[in-house]
């Protein structure tokens, strides 16, 4: 996976999810340049989630999805509150990653809700 740190922005997307997609149309109309990672199929390896998340402006608890799936596995959400705890989640399960998430230099945020989006990509 290329380095989260430098060039355009890059955005964990999932082409399943409409909120993801959403952010790439913003990313569209505001003339940004990104680079898209579909991160089921390039998932991050542990150091990379913790980059990611020593970046987030939101906490570590966040990029967890707490969805169906979450619970299927029999997770409780008191157990994924650390970056440690949530980065060695994601490596396991990929797919509870909450997204999309932007990344930019040295900032991150996750696109939900919706209207975070244009802001981070300077479009507001």
């Amino acid at each position: 996976m290329s380095d989260l740190s430098s060039g355009p922005t890059t955005v964990l997307h999932n082409s399943a999810c409409s909120t993801s997609r959403h952010a790439l149309e913003v990313a569209d109309e505001v003339g940004a340049d990104v680079e898209v990672v579909p991160y089921l199929k390039q998932p991050l390896d542990r150091a990379a989630l913790l980059d990611l998340m020593a970046k987030l402006e939101d906490p570590p608890a966040d990029l967890v999805r707490k969805d169906r799936f979450f619970r299927d596995q029999g997770l409780d959400a008191a157990d994924y509150t650390t970056a440690e705890q949530v980065a060695e989640l994601l490596v396991e399960h990929p797919r509870l990653m909450e997204r999309p998430v932007l990344v930019r230099g040295d900032r991150a945020i996750i696109g939900r809700p919706k209207d975070r989006v244009a802001p981070f990509l300077g479009g507001e």
